[in-house]
């Protein structure tokens, strides 16, 4: 098993030891369903702004309840196991919910980060983190450079 993907208990016993650590804990979650540059730009930003990442993905379950039931594409233990492989990602834990919104109440994060994409008043979350002065921070987010337009153009070329 990789050391990166926890589960709950495991994640809990990992905030306890990085908050005695005095460590800044930037969270952020999604998909994650045919990891792109995108992806990849978004997680090494969010990871510049503290000295954990924390990433949070939808289970299968949670994916298929957004995008439908084609989706996700790769499986979550591959998707867990894609992000752990990358050196901007400290930990990552899967949630079944369709939001993160009680992972985020259990990690309360320095930094919440979603891509540009979103609202700030939209952003799962934000109530919690913003109650104990913690940033919400929304990352620009880069045109063309989404799974869905991915899928699209996969389908148009090869359909």
């Amino acid at each position: 098993m990789n050391p990166k993907i926890l589960n709950l208990k495991e994640l809990k016993n990992k905030l306890v030891y990085l908050r005695k650590k005095k460590k800044k804990i930037a969270f952020t979650n999604g998909c994650f369903d045919l990891l792109h540059l995108g992806h990849i730009k978004y997680l090494a930003q969010a990871k510049n702004l503290a000295d954990i990442l924390i990433v949070g993905i939808n289970s299968d379950a949670s994916v298929q309840k957004i995008k439908g039931k084609k989706r996700p594409i790769i499986p979550l233990k591959q998707r867990m196991n894609v992000l752990a492989a990358l050196e901007a990602v400290d930990f990552v834990i899967s949630f079944n919910q369709a939001t993160p919104y009680r992972l985020i109440k259990i990690v309360k994060p320095d930094f919440l980060v979603k891509g540009g994409d979103w609202q700030t008043k939209d952003i799962v979350g934000r109530d919690i983190v913003e109650s104990y002065k913690g940033k919400v921070v929304r990352i620009p987010f880069l045109k063309g450079l989404s799974t869905t337009q991915i899928i699209k153009r996969i389908v148009e070329r090869f359909g």
